[in-house]
């Protein structure tokens, strides 16, 4: 190097530092690809694929119409601070009704947590702008030890918790109401609602099952532990899953549309119980799973369960054996059987008549959906805005964020 010309040293100094830096990517390239190799090996390709893409296809997701679903689901549901206050309400209940049976002779085995609060499927009270929806109330089971065949009748059993009630809670408010196989207690200023369920322990089916009593003088076979179970088991799985899309927060849409497709669109159905909702909801979950978003989630479900209601394809679950000696139950124009009692047909009133309908309602919010996606995919938010309106009532409007 020293031989050279001043001129010839600068350029070859130009050109080793080009060399060096030339050198020093290829050994960078080589080591990243080797990491990435490597963590190819441990972490297996698809999951590897899966950092890098899911916050682009989170981000992509998150059109207008996603960001309006989102709003809504988180209004939905009921405020924290009122489930705190239906969870400290609902312990008192607990225990000034059990002090009350105690007293009377009776034997509380269990107060289980039950219903869409113990699910967290409940919906917010919703009273204004001339729509109107109650909103959770909670479930509160009282399960008793067998009693004697007559004091088992429930009308005994409500005579019984009416009197419980007045004794815990002399004063008015709060109210107290029967209705055909509980006792109501309702504090107005707080707007909250409790039902006191009387059940009998089915000890010939396990621990974990009970009698509930209805207001004709039957009794159905449950098991509040494992109805619980069923929701949450799906809550979870669907937490595991790419995006923000939970099955419960499905379940609450579902509700909210089905009261208004109750109070809008209803001829002849006479009634859509919550328990349907949750195994219609669970039926399309373990076919489909959850997307991305809600939206292409409801117009997959709407879809998929618009075919089986038409075609009247029976919906059964399989995550519990059947309680001992219990028979399958008697065949209907269509059947959805729930979960913990093959006996138990939710449908096994429902004729023709209301088949159809729940399908055309099932068909007419699929449609909706699709044409509020494809819209929202056009930039034309107002129309796609009015679709949405169509699924789920005027309250849509001014609590999906605009």
């Amino acid at each position: 190097m020293q031989r050279l010309k001043p001129e010839l040293k600068q350029i070859a100094r130009l050109l080793w530092g080009r060399y060096l830096l030339w050198h020093m990517t290829v050994l960078w390239l080589a080591t990243d690809a080797g990491l990435l190799l490597l963590a190819s090996r441990t972490m297996g390709p698809l999951r590897l694929g899966k950092i890098h893409t899911e916050d682009a296809m989170q981000n992509q997701a998150r059109t207008l119409i996603e960001r309006r679903l989102e709003t809504f689901v988180d209004w939905l549901k009921p405020e924290a601070e009122a489930e705190s206050e239906m969870a400290k309400k609902a312990q008192e209940i607990r225990e000034r009704i059990r002090a009350q049976v105690a007293a009377d002779g009776l034997t509380v085995r269990e107060t289980p947590g039950a219903g869409s609060f113990a699910k967290h499927t409940g919906l917010r009270r919703h009273v204004t702008g001339g729509s109107a929806v109650d909103g959770q109330d909670v479930d509160v089971p009282f399960v008793l030890a067998p009693l004697a065949p007559d004091d088992e009748r429930i009308g005994q059993l409500l005579n019984r918790f009416q009197s419980y009630a007045d004794r815990a809670y002399p004063q008015t408010p709060p109210d107290k109401s029967r209705t055909k196989s509980s006792i109501k207690i309702e504090f107005r200023g707080a707007k909250l609602a409790f039902d006191l369920v009387p059940m009998i322990w089915a000890k010939d089916y396990g621990d974990d099952y009970q009698w509930l009593l209805r207001g004709d003088g039957s009794r159905r076979l449950t098991s509040v532990s494992r109805h619980n179970t069923f929701i949450k088991q799906r809550t979870s799985s669907s937490n595991q899953q790419p995006g923000r899309v939970k099955f419960n927060e499905c379940v609450r849409l579902l509700k909210w549309w089905r009261e208004f497709r109750m109070a809008n669109d209803r001829q002849s159905i006479p009634a859509i119980p919550s328990i349907l909702i949750e195994l219609l909801a669970a039926h399309a979950y373990d076919r489909l799973g959850v997307k991305l978003t809600y939206s292409e989630t409801l117009a997959s479900w709407f879809d998929f369960l618009y075919g089986e209601v038409q075609r009247r394809q029976s919906i059964r679950f399989a995550d519990y054996p059947p309680p001992r000696g219990r028979r399958h139950a008697e065949p209907t124009p269509w059947m959805v059987i729930e979960p913990v009692d093959p006996e138990n047909n939710i449908t096994k009133d429902w004729i023709d008549q209301h088949i159809e309908e729940l399908a055309n309602w099932l068909l007419r919010g699929r449609d909706d959906l699709q044409r509020a996606i494809d819209l929202d995919r056009r930039n034309n938010s107002q129309e796609s805005l009015h679709h949405l309106v169509r699924v789920f009532g005027t309250p849509f409007k001014h609590h999906c964020g605009g």
